[in-house]
C-alpha cells in the first residue's frame, strides 16, 4: 500500500546525534512484497545494559516471549527488529525463527544467546523460514554505522506514513548525556506497556535495575498513555540500552539524586516518541489531548481519559469537527469510575461547557466549533471526586482507517 504522508507528521525526520558505543542500519533484505527497508539492526559494545517494557497480551509474538527471558539478565550486545512479519501467532515454527535469529547473531557478535534481542512487526499469523532473518542478518549487521538512524527508523515501520525519531540531552555528574530514540506505530495502537516497536539508546552508565525502573515510569506516562484504536498488539516492544560511555561514575539506583535530569530527559524523549505515534495514526487529522482532573486516583482518570479517547462516537465527532460535548458525558459515565454527575465539568479548547453537572448558561458553542476545525484538539473532564489526574492522547477516526485496514493484507 502506498500511503499518503499523515497531515499532522512533521516537516523532517530530525537531527539524531551518533550514541558512544551503538552502531545502527536499516536494509531492505526482501521480507516485505513492496522492496522497502525492512530489517533494522543496532549493534552495542560490550558493557551495554538494558531495560524492555513488553506486551501484556496473552497471545504474544515469539520474539517478546524470548526478551522477556533475555531481560532477565539486564546485558545486550545486538538488537535485531523485522518489518512485514510480526512471528505471531505462528506456533513452533515462530520459536525456530528466533532461536536461528539468535544463533546468527551470537555467531556475528561472539556474544552470548541472552544479548540478542528480537523483535518483529508485521502480518500476524504467516511463518517465516527458520533462516528467513538470521541468513540476512550478516550483511545489515556489516554494514551498521554510528548515527545511521533514518533508516533505522525506515525499516521498521508498516503502515507507518513518516519515520519516527527523538533526541535529548541530560547531566549527570555535571557530564553530557545523549539519548536518541526511534519507533513505529500507526494502528493497532492501545499499548498495554509501551508500543509498537520502539528503541531507544544513551550513553549514560546506568546499572539494569535502576535503568529498568526508570523505563516502565517513562513507559506508563507515555506510551502506556496514548491509543489510536484500542487494539494492543501482539508485539509490543520497547528496550532502552545504555552503553556506559559518557564517561560520569555509574548509577546503580533509580532513585538516586544524579539521574533527576535523566529522567527528565527519558520522559521526554518517550513522550515525544508517543505523540509521533499518534500524529501517524491511521486515517488521523486531528492529535488530540484529554487532560482529566478531580479523579478518585491517577488510576481512575487514566481509565476516563482512555474510554474518551477511545469511544468511536466521540472520535468521530472529532473527525467531523462536531462539537458534541455529550458524547463526553457518554464516555465518562461508561468508564465505571467514580464520578459525580453533578460536579462533572467539561471543557474543549479552553472554553468551559459544563459545570456542576450542566451547561453553562452563557455557553457560546463558536470558539468551540472554531477549535474543533484545528489540527490539535485539546478536551478538558473534572471529575468532581478527588484529587487524580491524568493526560492521554489521541487521534480522529476517519474513514480512511477503514481503508488502510481493509486492504492491509492485499
Amino acid at each position: 500500500m502506498a500511503l499518503a504522508r499523515s497531515p499532522l507528521a512533521p516537516d523532517r525526520f530530525p537531527d539524531l546525534p551518533p550514541i558512544d558505543g551503538v552502531r545502527v542500519a536499516g536494509k531492505a533484505v526482501g521480507l516485505k512484497k513492496n522492496g522497502t527497508k525492512d530489517l533494522f539492526v543496532a549493534l552495542l559494545d560490550p558493557g551495554a545494559t538494558i531495560a524492555g517494557v513488553l506486551t501484556r497480551s496473552r497471545c504474544a509474538s515469539a520474539p517478546v516471549e524470548w526478551c522477556r527471558q533475555a531481560l532477565k539478565r539486564g546485558s545486550a550486545r545486538l538488537i535485531v527488529a523485522n518489518s512485514g512479519n510480526s512471528n505471531a501467532f505462528t506456533g513452533n515454527a515462530g520459536d525456530r525463527t528466533v532461536e536461528e535469529t539468535v544463533a546468527a547473531a551470537t555467531r556475528f557478535a561472539g556474544c552470548a544467546p541472552h544479548e540478542v534481542f528480537i523483535a518483529s512487526t508485521g502480518v500476524i499469523g504467516e511463518p517465516l523460514g527458520p533462516d528467513a532473518i538470521g541468513a540476512r542478518l550478516p550483511a545489515v549487521a556489516e554494514a551498521a554505522a554510528p548515527g545511521d538512524w533514518l533508516d533505522a527508523a525506515d525499516a521498521i515501520c508498516t503502515t507507518d506514513t513518516f519515520p519516527k525519531g527523538a533526541t535529548r540531552t541530560a547531566t549527570i555528574d555535571g557530564v553530557t548525556v545523549t539519548l536518541c530514540g526511534i519507533a513505529k506505530g500507526s494502528g493497532m495502537i492501545a499499548p498495554d506497556m509501551a508500543t509498537m516497536l520502539a528503541f531507544a539508546f544513551t550513553d549514560a552508565a546506568i546499572a539494569a535495575p535502576a535503568l529498568q525502573e526508570l523505563l516502565t515510569a517513562a513507559a506508563d506516562r507515555s506510551f502506556n498513555a496514548i491509543t489510536v484504536d484500542g487494539d494492543t498488539s501482539t508485539s509490543d516492544t520497547l528496550l532502552l540500552a545504555a552503553t556506559g560511555k559518557a564517561g560520569h561514575a555509574p548509577a546503580d539506583r533509580a532513585d538516586d539524586p544524579r539521574l533527576e535530569d535523566f529522567r527528565r530527559a527519558l520522559d521526554e524523549l518517550m513522550i515525544d516518541l508517543a505523540h509521533q505515534v499518534v500524529k501517524d495514526g491511521e486515517g488521523a487529522h486531528k492529535f488530540v489531548t484529554i487532560a482529566v482532573t478531580g479523579a478518585e486516583s491517577d488510576r481512575s482518570a487514566r481509565i476516563v481519559g482512555l474510554a474518551i479517547a477511545n469511544s468511536p462516537l466521540v472520535k468521530t465527532a472529532i473527525a467531523g469537527e462536531d462539537a458534541n460535548w455529550g458524547r463526553i458525558v457518554m464516555a465518562v459515565g461508561k468508564a465505571g469510575e467514580k464520578a459525580d454527575r453533578d460536579r462533572l465539568s467539561i471543557g474543549i479548547g479552553g472554553v468551559e461547557i459544563t459545570s456542576l453537572g450542566q451547561r453553562v448558561p452563557d455557553y457560546d458553542e463558536a470558539p468551540v466549533a472554531a477549535h474543533m476545525k484545528g489540527a490539535e484538539i485539546d478536551i478538558a473532564v473534572d471529575l468532581g471526586v478527588g484529587e487524580g489526574a491524568a493526560t492521554v492522547w489521541t487521534c480522529d477516526l476517519t474513514h480512511g482507517y477503514i481503508s488502510i485496514n481493509a486492504d492491509y493484507r492485499s
